[in-house]
């Protein structure tokens, strides 16, 4: 008896964590994609602008 209440217990919150471990599994893909993505070009330092006063 206490076996298959802790099994509904277990099933139950694997239940309940299933769409965070989605969403988990939805960043980690994403910033996956991002990682292997070429960066844009852009300039090493800073730009400088010109001041008038």
């Amino acid at each position: 008896m206490a076996r298959t209440l802790a099994l509904d217990a277990l099933i139950t919150v694997s239940n309940r964590l299933q769409p965070l471990f989605a969403a988990v599994l939805c960043l980690m893909a994403a910033q996956l994609v991002a990682a292997s993505c070429t960066p844009e070009p852009t300039a090493p330092y800073a730009a400088r602008a010109a001041v008038i006063r």
